[in-house]
Order: C-alpha cells, then sequence, then structure tokens
C-alpha cells in the first residue's frame, strides 16, 4: 500500500499546484491561505512511516494510529560542541494502551455529531505530540488521539495527523468525514455498477466512473424534490433485523424509478376505479419489487 499510496497523493499535488505546501511546524509560514491545503484521510493501511516521510511536505495525513506505537520525545537540543549524528528521538514515551490503561490519564469529554454512521455521542479524548520512530524507517512528528466510548460500545481508537498545532476535535472530524465519502463509493458499486463495467476503451474508462458518480448525485437530488410530496417520498424498507429511521440511496433511486415508470400525465385509468387486471395493491407491490431489483 505504501508504494500506491505515494504515487496517488503526490498525482494529486501535482493536480492541484496552485493549493499551498504543507508545513511542518507552526513557526514555518504558508505559501498561500492555510486553509486551503490538502488534506488526505485514509484508514489503517496508509499508518506508514515510510508514506508520511514521502508525503509530509506536501499534504496534512489524518489516519489511524495503532495503540502499541512506539513513540518517543522529541529530541534534545545539541550541546555546544558536540559531535556525533544527530539525534532523530529523545526517550521513549509511554504506549498508548499505558496511557488508555492509566486511571491518572486526564480526559476531555467532546460531542460527535456523527461517529461511523451512527447519531451523535460523547466521546472521551487525549492528545499529545510524538515521535513515531521504527529502526530502519525515517521518524515522524505526529500528533496523537487517543479516544474511547464512555459507553462502552467501541473499543479505543487511536489517530494521527502530521500537523502537530492541529485541534484533536479537528482530527476526529476529518476522519469521521471520511465515513461519507466510503459509503457514497460503496452505494455507487453496489447500485449503479461501478467498477464492474466493461470497456475496450481507455477513454471509455476514465468516463465511466465520473458518469456514474454524477448519476448518484443526480438520484439524490431527485429523490431530494420527491421529499416534499408524501405520496412519492422515498420510504426506507427495513426488514426485521435491520431497522432503518431515515432512506437510505437502495431507497432513493428505487422512489425515482417508480416516479419514472408511473408519471401523473401517462396514466389512463380513472381515479376512482380500483381494479383494471390486477388489484392496484398487487400492482403497487409488484412496481416497488421491481424498482428494488432494478
Amino acid at each position: 500500500m505504501p508504494d500506491e499510496g505515494i504515487q496517488a497523493i503526490l498525482q494529486i499535488r501535482r493536480w492541484l499546484p496552485h493549493l499551498p505546501f504543507h508545513r511542518l511546524s507552526p513557526a514555518e509560514p504558508w505559501a498561500a491561505s492555510p486553509g486551503r491545503a490538502i488534506t488526505i484521510v485514509g484508514d489503517s493501511s496508509f499508518a506508514s512511516l515510510e508514506l508520511i516521510a514521502a508525503v509530509r511536505r506536501y499534504v496534512r495525513l489524518v489516519t489511524r494510529l495503532r495503540l502499541d506505537a512506539s513513540l518517543f520525545a522529541p529530541p534534545p537540543p545539541r550541546r555546544p560542541g558536540q559531535r556525533g549524528p544527530k539525534a532523530c528521538k529523545g526517550h521513549r514515551l509511554a504506549k498508548l494502551t499505558a496511557v488508555l490503561a492509566n486511571p491518572a490519564t486526564r480526559w476531555t469529554r467532546v460531542w460527535v455529531n456523527e461517529w461511523y454512521g451512527d447519531e451523535g455521542r460523547i466521546l472521551e479524548i487525549v492528545s499529545g505530540t510524538a515521535i513515531w520512530y521504527h529502526p530502519g524507517l525515517p521518524p515522524a512528528p505526529i500528533r496523537w488521539v487517543l479516544v474511547r466510548d464512555p459507553s462502552g460500545q467501541r473499543e479505543p481508537q487511536a489517530f494521527l495527523s502530521t500537523n502537530l498545532d492541529d485541534k484533536p476535535e479537528a482530527i476526529l472530524g476529518r476522519f469521521v468525514w471520511r465515513w461519507r465519502i466510503e459509503t457514497t463509493f460503496q452505494e455507487v458499486r453496489r447500485h449503479l455498477g461501478a467498477e464492474t463495467q466493461r470497456q475496450w476503451s481507455d477513454l471509455a474508462i476514465r468516463r465511466t466512473t465520473p458518469v456514474l458518480l454524477g448519476l448518484f448525485s443526480l438520484v439524490t437530488l431527485w429523490a431530494g424534490e420527491l421529499m416534499g410530496d408524501a405520496a412519492t417520498a422515498p420510504q426506507p424498507r427495513t426488514a426485521a433485523w435491520y431497522a432503518k429511521p431515515l432512506p437510505t440511496f437502495s431507497d432513493a433511486i428505487a422512489a425515482v424509478r417508480r416516479a419514472f415508470w408511473c408519471p401523473a400525465e401517462l396514466s389512463m385509468s380513472r381515479p376512482g376505479q380500483a381494479t383494471v387486471e390486477i388489484p392496484v395493491t398487487l400492482l403497487r407491490r409488484l412496481v416497488d419489487t421491481v424498482a428494488y431489483a432494478a
């Protein structure tokens, strides 16, 4: 993953040359407005010292951090006349597993609007800066954030940012935003066939995925318009083992299909007539079934 991740991130940097480069410390000035710097958010496969060393000067990287990662204090300043190579790290810090188990750890409670698709909840966090180091690999100055759920529903997790002056709440917020992007790509693959299309032309391959993502946006907008009418509003399709309080994309695309298949101007039956060839309730059930299966 590091090689592919490095190439992808540096390609994004080449695509957006007008945005400022990432600063490595609060004392280093930005080349332009700091609010538009590139932020890359990734899962645990992006938590690589090789990847961080290759991209940290170009982007801000936010990703997971192992609870048993080896963290160190910054190297002490060199004494006048001191010889030998410059130290890349200081003394060893307690691992995050020890911080988690230490009763003296001072936790801060924060409210998170959304946590892995769930509703907002209160989390407890503790944060600090350190040097993440492993023998044979370049050291990485990071800001780490340790998170635990007071309700005990989810396991404790740790995250990192290569920007040392990031606020812990901002790091969590950026990582939570990734959930929506992942869900979007998952729904596009499942319901619109992204990554399963078969073309021989390179141009067709490059065009298909953007078109499908655009179709996803159109379906979402059309479903939003249908929400204004109780008769056409997407209704969550639930099961005994899966209760949905709000419609998902499968409900949205089924509602849009029904709206296209049964436009009011093409309905020739009289409003008061209950049956034509089959009962109305059975016809609606068949249309709903096909709308989800199409």
